[in-house]
């Protein structure tokens, strides 16, 4: 399957995202401020380029492999890629707003495993093959406590593709995602709060858990 803009979005954003693109998403507060570029690597820079640079590399090695591997074998790759790199535990509680605040520690649990399986679903899904797609990492920038990590994808066919990192230290102290940005201004997170929000607002906790379960089944072998 060749890569392309709306397989991208899907995978990334949800089929929703589509539509989105017609709507002001408005990125959170704490990535408001305007980056500035770094001349050189430091070791934080470093360390953060990383992150992006080996779950990159997780990524394009499922697409080679993708038909040796199955959706199955993508899954598990995957899974393992997205708890390595993404801080799944602050996305959530971001995507999730009140519905967080209000949710028992056992239900955040249920939350933040079933945004992860969903989130690698969604990559062993929609990239399954590989025909010639590269990825390249650009500048790094400071922003408001965390680093911005540019990079682009390029499809065989077609213009490149700018996918910014948002990137913020965990508990451990370590470099992990906490967002990603299509052309450098929509939100994942802000997208996906919206979604989260509503569900959990109208049905409750055990409702998004349940819905996210699904989709993710949605997205394996039928």
């Amino acid at each position: 399957m060749m890569m392309t803009r709306k397989t991208l979005l899907s995978a990334l954003f949800g089929t929703g995202m589509l539509a989105a693109l017609f709507l002001p998403v408005l990125p959170a507060r704490a990535i408001e401020a305007t980056p500035v570029a770094l001349t050189t690597q430091t070791p934080d820079t470093q360390a953060a380029t990383n992150v992006i640079k080996n779950f990159y590399a997780e990524l394009t090695d499922s697409m080679r492999r993708a038909d040796t591997l199955g959706y199955a074998g993508r899954y598990k790759k995957m899974q393992t890629a997205v708890h390595t790199a993404f801080d799944m535990p602050t996305m959530t509680r971001l995507a999730t707003g009140l519905a967080w605040t209000n949710a028992t520690p056992d239900e955040q649990t249920q939350l933040i495993s079933a945004f992860e399986s969903f989130s690698a679903a969604s990559y062993a899904s929609q990239f399954n093959a590989y025909d010639g797609e590269q990825f390249a990492l650009g500048d790094t920038k400071p922003m408001n406590g965390g680093l911005m990590v540019e990079t682009t994808l390029q499809p065989k066919e077609g213009d490149a593709v700018a996918l910014n990192y948002m990137m913020r230290r965990d508990a451990a102290g370590s470099w992990r995602i906490v967002d990603v940005f299509l052309n450098g201004t929509i939100s994942q997170l802000a997208t996906r709060r919206a979604e989260f929000s509503a569900i959990a607002h109208k049905d409750g906790i055990a409702a998004l858990v349940n819905s996210l379960g699904e989709k993710s089944k949605q997205m394996g072998p039928s």
